[in-house]
């Protein structure tokens, strides 16, 4: 469970993607700074910072994205940080830690492959490796740049193409364009490049921090739509973004991931819905994802700017003093690893109880006592419990970015467990 804990907290570390603190609009933020004056600032913060520009040089990926290295020469510090994420290099299993998943997404892929991510440096190579299968390139959504540039360029399309085709076109892992096109030398604006993001929120984009809404570009819930395979959100406004209002969407036109073969319940599989989490808490009105996961830094010159190294809050004091602006000398490791040993234990005790319902659901649907207008409703509580269960699960920060919200999830779970189980007889 301590491994699990920890493993978590790392991932919800390094899963925010190359985002940065925002200026005002869709547009804003800047990717390095220089000090407005050398005087005796204190702790750098967004005010003791200003833009600078600079000309984009000429990319050289075939497909025009202005990559990584192109960009080295003009923001050295960043492309150097961004580097570092490298170094994340161990993957665990999860259904070795919690065997309990096996069952619970027995025919689907997560039953035969569900291990830690490594982060943006490994995307591309982890999503060649897993033994999920991947027929179609919609899989290559947030794995690259290059299949963001893709789409916009040539339309929905390429979603359905096959995978090993345009695996074979892609060139970088997740990376500067992600977060900022081809105009990160415009003082670093952020834009927002993949398409399905503005199909799904249009004008609602203006409600959400720029820098948060670049991660939740990928750190979100999102689905393959049933006409043409295109990856989209399941809301259309952050009010939309609750579990409760995500699994309405897709009732009503009544989808689902995968058909269980053994319950033959219609089911879902939550993704990584780290943004909606986080923009239902109370941090979302005070931060966004740079604030807690990029620390700004100052080199000996003076030059100050976003580090690209996705860290955790509670291992770097730079963002760890943040939080003291509203939990003053509290001891915040504690406070939140506390919180996650908690969640964790929960997640295990009612994934095992999950388990157990599906096992009953199973051996009732195998014995064929029970018809199937009265195993409809308990099919529809088993959708739900593993939906609300899940949605918590899959969520990496552990509680830490909004520990109600994962425990309301654990909550909902658990008696929609126990009534199945009630109505099963058991």
């Amino acid at each position: 469970m301590d491994t699990k804990r920890n493993l978590k907290l790392i991932i919800g570390a390094i899963i925010v993607l190359l985002s940065i603190v925002f200026a005002g609009g869709i547009f804003g933020g800047d990717l390095m700074y220089h000090l407005k004056n050398r005087g005796d600032l204190g702790p750098l913060t967004r005010n003791n910072i200003e833009y600078i520009y600079a000309e984009a040089p000429v990319p050289t990926s075939k497909d025009g994205t202005i990559n990584a290295k192109d960009w080295s020469a003009v923001y050295p510090e960043i492309v150097m940080t961004m580097g570092q994420n490298s170094e994340n290099t161990y993957v665990t299993s999860y259904l070795e830690e919690d065997p309990y998943l096996v069952n619970i997404y027995e025919g689907y892929g997560f039953a035969k492959d569900y291990g830690s991510a490594r982060g943006h440096e490994y995307t591309l190579e982890d999503v060649a490796a897993t033994e999920r299968p991947h027929p179609m390139a919609n899989c290559l959504t947030c794995k690259t740049p290059n299949f963001a540039k893709l789409v916009n360029d040539l339309g929905v399309s390429v979603y359905t193409m096959d995978f090993d085709e345009v695996m074979g076109m892609m060139e970088e892992n997740v990376s500067c364009y992600t977060c900022h096109g081809n105009d990160a030398g415009n003082a670093g604006v952020i834009t927002i490049t993949h398409s399905y993001v503005t199909k799904a929120l249009g004008d609602q984009m203006n409600t959400i921090d720029p820098a948060t809404l670049s991660c939740g570009q990928c750190h979100i819930e999102y689905y393959f739509t049933p006409e043409d395979k295109e990856t989209m959100m399941p809301y259309h406004s952050v009010a939309e973004m609750t579990p409760e209002a995500i699994l309405a969407y897709y009732d009503s036109f009544d989808f689902a991931d995968w058909t269980q073969e053994s319950t033959g319940t219609r089911m879902l599989k939550a993704q990584h819905p780290e943004m909606e989490t986080f923009l239902q808490g109370k941090h979302a009105a005070l931060l966004n994802c740079a604030d807690c996961h990029m620390p700004i830094e100052m080199t000996e010159e003076g030059k100050v700017y976003h580090s690209h190294y996705l860290v955790s809050p509670l291992e770097n004091e730079t963002l760890l003093a943040n939080c003291a602006t509203c939990h003053e000398d509290t001891d915040m490791v504690s406070m939140v690893r506390n919180i996650q040993g908690r969640i964790t234990a929960r997640e295990t005790e009612v994934g095992n109880k999950l388990s157990d319902f599906k096992n009953a659901l199973a051996a009732a649907v195998l014995q064929g006592k029970m018809s199937e207008e009265d195993l409809e409703p308990i099919r529809k509580l088993h959708r739900e419990a593993q939906w609300f269960f899940d949605f918590c699960y899959v969520e990496n920060s552990e509680g830490a970015h909004n520990s109600d919200l994962s425990n309301h999830c654990l909550d909902v779970a658990e008696e929609k467990i126990a009534e199945g189980m009630r109505l099963l007889g058991q």
